[in-house]
């Protein structure tokens, strides 16, 4: 028998391949199942990675829409107001104090009567409570712009404006970098932008802001014509709040240093004013080049006059309209104001100047701020020059003087370093100067809307006040207009005044003055044919 025929053999020799190749079906096997947990695995972290990505972009995503929509509409800052006094509280002081509240959306916000109701930064409650209680225009205001609402304010000057949209101002700032530490992508922009008429009033404005601004380290700066434009584009640099006059204003977005699409918080403060002195143009500029989606807008005017109805139609969205008393009527003066008429002959006018200042710059009067009014800047250097040579320590406000000779003037005349301050109609307009007792009008102003802001300069914050206004035959055309003023105030009205009549100044307008013709835009041209 052959070794290759042994039985044991074989069957060993069957045995190992046997054994042989189930270990190569095996290998075979785990080589596939290895084959395909990679290939498994390989599909999982691709997976994973793709869902990564895509999240990841969704909340890049996400936080952009929320940027996006933060910035769209200005949020409301929630829980602000929690009014605890009785509706019949509430009715007898809009009553008392005239206030008038239009809502279109109706939202049922009733006013603060005391500090203690608003549920704000301590640190800005800290810094109102040097004031005895809310003014009734902060009173009415504030409930809504504090909810983010685009809001008109008609009160007359003196009232408290600034108070009413600077602390909703400030809050917004410190609301929005909250919402902004959330989100993804910031930026350290100017965010809340005030204009102003004059360069003084925007001064004025500026420094209640940064009262308030550096209690909760905010920084506000202020932009107006006559100084250097370069240390002004270095100031605005890091500024949250720009004040700012608005040709200035222009000035700058055109050098590139100001971007007003990042304007979230727009005011217009004294927007008859502005009106008035010819810068429609430029508000609609601002205004235009703002987003409109991404802008609160606050307009505060003393007067409603159609040319600020046109305005505020064109650029707020369902504004409130808060209103002190009947502004809406006829021009009215301040009652708490006692108003003195003498008409004389223009060449008394200086005299009369001096008599009235011995008589009110004597025994217990001697302190009292006394404020005297010019038309044109010439008169102002005159009469100055013509005081000062008299003994009489005067400061002045006019165009022929540089803005720091008028801050320095203002300022003086605030602290009462000067008690005397000669001003042309640039000083008429919003000005808080405390305590002036007494308004002399040496020349009528041009307006009798002049007139009445002239003389709004006293009897401030609820005090009472004295104006003396001079007036001449040159004026006459005024006189039924002044008689009205007059009259709504329940002031005398002197025989000597009725006697020029009660016809009142033609219209006129800003540019053609009283060259002015009223056209009908409908009418039908008419063919004229020469020969």
């Amino acid at each position: 028998m052959k070794d290759g025929d042994d039985p044991k053999e074989k069957k060993a020799k069957k045995k190992a391949e046997k054994v042989k190749t189930k270990a190569k079906q095996k290998s075979k096997k785990e080589k596939i199942e290895k084959k395909e947990k990679k290939e498994k695995k390989e599909k999982k972290e691709k997976k994973d990675k793709t869902d990564k990505n895509e999240n990841a972009q969704g909340i890049e995503k996400e936080a952009d829409e929320a940027t996006s929509n933060s910035s769209k509409k200005p949020k409301p800052i929630q829980a602000t107001v929690s009014s605890t006094a009785s509706d019949a509280d509430i009715n007898k002081f809009l009553g008392d104090s005239g206030i008038t509240v239009s809502d279109p959306l109706d939202n049922g916000l009733r006013p603060v009567l005391s500090f203690e109701e608003l549920s704000i930064d301590k640190r800005v409650l800290d810094f109102l409570k040097k004031y005895p209680k809310p003014t009734p225009i902060q009173s009415a205001a504030w409930p809504f712009l504090l909810a983010g609402r685009d809001l008109i304010g008609v009160a007359e000057t003196g009232s408290g404006k600034t108070m009413a949209f600077a602390v909703p101002a400030i809050v917004y700032l410190l609301h929005l970098a909250v919402e902004r530490k959330k989100k993804v992508k910031t930026t350290s922009s100017t965010s809340v932008l005030i204009v102003s008429p004059t360069r003084e009033l925007a001064l004025q404005i500026h420094e209640n802001l940064n009262d308030l601004g550096n209690a909760v380290n905010i920084k506000s700066v202020c932009v107006y014509g006559g100084v250097s434009k370069d240390d002004q584009k270095r100031t605005l640099k890091g500024a949250n709040v720009v004040v700012a006059t608005p040709g200035r204003l222009i000035d700058l977005v055109n050098d590139g240093a100001v971007d007003l699409k990042a304007i979230s918080y727009l005011v217009l403060d004294e927007a008859d004013r502005m009106l008035e002195k010819g810068f429609e143009e430029d508000i609609k500029r601002i205004m235009q080049s703002t987003d409109a989606s991404n802008r609160k807008t606050v307009m505060f005017t003393a007067t409603w006059p159609p040319s600020v109805r046109d305005l505020a139609s064109q650029f707020l969205n369902n504004p409130v309209k808060v209103m002190i008393g009947d502004r809406e009527s006829e021009l009215k003066a301040n009652a708490r104001i006692e108003q003195v008429v003498e008409v004389m002959d223009p060449r008394q006018k200086e005299q009369r100047l001096l008599q009235l200042l011995r008589q009110y710059r004597s025994g217990p009067n001697q302190d009292d701020k006394i404020l005297i009014f010019a038309l044109y800047k010439k008169e102002a250097a005159r009469v100055e020059r013509s005081l000062q040579s008299k003994g009489y320590k005067i400061a002045a406000i006019h165009g022929d003087l540089s803005q720091t000779q008028r801050t320095n003037a203002l300022e003086n005349f605030k602290t009462g370093a000067c008690k005397l301050l000669l001003a042309t109609d640039v000083a008429a307009r919003g000005l808080d100067i405390p305590a002036v007792k007494l308004v002399i009008n040496l020349t009528f102003p041009l307006t009798a809307e002049d007139y009445v802001h002239r003389i709004g300069r006293t009897g401030r914050a609820g005090q009472s006040g004295k104006a003396i206004t001079f007036f001449t035959e040159h004026e006459k055309h005024l006189s039924g207009a002044l008689v009205n003023v007059l009259r709504a105030a329940d002031q005398p009205v002197p025989e000597e005044l009725l006697k020029f009549g009660g016809h009142t100044k033609k219209k006129e307008h800003s540019v053609y003055g009283a060259f002015y013709k009223e056209v009908d835009p409908n009418q039908k041209a008419k063919k004229i044919v020469f020969d």
